[in-house]
């Protein structure tokens, strides 16, 4: 009697193989390419660096986060323990806790890891999706930036210290809670209270949405009693000797908020009841430090993100489609597809090659970005560190916006399969994605903050000079016709009439924001290829 299989041997094993032997960084000549002409001198240390954690990043880890991302696997609360304490634990799978333990322990943000390669390896770690990792990361990068500008007292420098370089080799972990169910993107609208009780500042009342509620400081949003300001406070999650004890920092864990992406990840709703808090920089400042600190690192890393997903998403689709034949043809043959593989490659290359031309512009600017447009430096200096703030924004709007499309037609060229997320990780990537669009201020908020930026600068930096000073060697075409449509919209008085002709408006600054910055990152490639 034959066998079930005797007519159709097929099997998808010569596919499997080689995803399964493929080196992130090894096999990727392009994302060399790149280091090559934006790291310099660093370029031989840095590729020493990755060629080592490669093996980890692209088998270890990347098999700790296919499987952690399974259903089964997903962190739960677990409030009090069997003596009736309330512990809020959050329950997660051990391989989330060895893989996040040897991440961090790669030290990124120590004084002797160089920003470019900080950048790289979070290039690669991101290729395998959120993992529970990567929210932390940047929530953890944007805490020792804050800290260190403003750690000032001996409890904010034993932080700073514990995020940097360690403790007795334990790498501590960030977060940042800024929303209220009241005010989402709205910090200013916190209600949130910061009261200073026998000179210790402690918080009480709700935040609606804090991610990375696993880890070991956050840096939180509060109106200090009496006042309209919002303060930024840094918040242990546990005060010294109580984490073993299972003792939080005075407030609790209500619940675990239920995401369609980033599922590894917890986010849940918590309430402050006294929790210690150390205030960090002016107390009228923190709107102007969350923004120009915080959340300047988390919109870097969405851009960077959005790459790291397109490389993996590009890689495997022309694996993929050498290899699947139909109708007769290996479907690489077809020219419709092969033009969508063309697309998704074009697609995250220039989205990589201007990450890192933004990321280089941001590591040139005397002492960072600063809250708010205005500041005591010469003409030259504030049009660069403007320049700056506003392509960090529309890095985020249009690198998030794209990553969904490109990862979604990823998917198309598996078929069927392209939505199985047991053949493969790119639906997850796919979820994850849609989260980054929300992260960090959606997209309406950011392009209306953009037009009010550029109205507020507008009698020292005209927006025609903005698009021609970012797009460098583009064709003189292409910068006049950008110049003069973004002079229009910035003429424009405001985004807010309720009638047909500013709703068109704003249709049209949308779209004419992201082909303003397809342009910075043709612009980008153009110069990385050059070479």
């Amino acid at each position: 009697m034959s066998g079930p299989n005797r007519n159709n041997p097929y099997s998808f094993d010569e596919f499997l193989a080689w995803r399964q032997g493929i080196n992130y960084y090894s096999d990727d000549l392009f994302f060399q390419k790149v280091l090559q002409h934006f790291c310099g001198s660093e370029w031989d240390a840095i590729n020493d660096s990755l060629l080592r954690m490669s093996e980890k990043v692209s088998y270890r880890w990347r098999d700790f986060a296919d499987k952690i991302a399974q259903p089964e696997h997903r962190p739960y609360m677990k409030h009090f323990d069997g003596h009736n304490h309330r512990i809020d634990r959050i329950v997660r799978p051990v391989e989330t806790e060895i893989m996040e333990k040897e991440i961090f322990s790669e030290a990124f943000f120590s004084d002797r890891t160089s920003p470019w390669l900080r950048l790289a390896k979070m290039y690669l770690i991101y290729q395998n999706g959120e993992a529970c990792v990567a929210c932390p990361m940047t929530c953890t990068e944007g805490l020792v930036a804050l800290l260190d500008k403003y750690a000032d007292s001996p409890e904010t420098r034993h932080i700073l210290r514990h995020c940097k370089e360690g403790i007795d080799g334990d790498f501590a972990i960030g977060a940042q809670y800024l929303s209220e169910i009241q005010g989402g993107s709205d910090v200013p609208a916190n209600v949130l209270e910061a009261m200073e009780e026998g000179g210790t500042w402690r918080l009480y009342g709700t935040k609606f949405f804090c991610s990375a509620t696993h880890a070991d400081y956050a840096v939180v949003t509060a109106k200090p009693v009496g006042s309209e300001e919002v303060a930024l406070f840094v918040v242990p999650s546990w005060l010294p000797g109580n984490k073993q004890r299972e003792v939080r920092n005075g407030y609790t864990i209500d619940r675990i908020k239920w995401k369609m992406g980033t599922s590894e990840l917890t986010t849940a709703e918590l309430t402050f009841n006294g929790s210690v808090a150390y205030p960090v920089g002016p107390l009228n400042r923190g709107v102007a430090n969350v923004v120009g600190i915080v959340l300047t690192y988390s919109r870097l890393t969405v851009g960077l993100s959005a790459a790291s997903s397109m490389a993996r998403a590009a890689r495997e689709a022309r694996a993929y489609a050498k290899f699947r034949t139909a109708f007769g043809p290996r479907i690489d043959q077809f020219p419709l597809l092969e033009g969508q593989l063309r697309k998704i490659e074009h697609y995250w290359k220039r989205t990589l090659a201007a990450a890192f031309k933004l990321y280089s512009e941001f590591l040139g600017l005397p002492g960072g970005l600063k809250g708010g447009l205005m500041t005591d430096e010469t003409e030259d200096l504030k049009k660069k560190r403007f320049e700056t703030r506003e392509l960090i924004m529309l890095q985020k709007i249009t690198g998030s916006w794209d990553c969904t499309d490109i990862l979604r037609l990823a998917m198309s060229v598996f078929g069927g399969h392209g939505v199985m997320e047991d053949f493969s990780s790119l639906p997850r990537l796919y979820r994850d994605a849609a989260i980054n669009e929300l992260w960090e201020g959606p997209r309406n908020v950011l392009l209306t903050q953009m037009h009010r930026d550029f109205q507020r600068v507008s009698s020292w930096y005209k927006p025609s000079e903005f698009v021609r000073n970012i797009l460098g060697r583009t064709d003189e075409g292409t910068v006049t016709k950008l110049g003069a449509e973004m002079e229009e919209f910035i003429a424009y008085p405001n985004l807010f009439g309720m009638d047909d002709t500013t709703i068109e408006v704003c249709r049209r600054w949308d779209a004419f924001c992201h082909d303003l910055f397809h342009a910075y990152q043709d612009s980008s490639l153009r110069d990385v290829e050059k070479e």
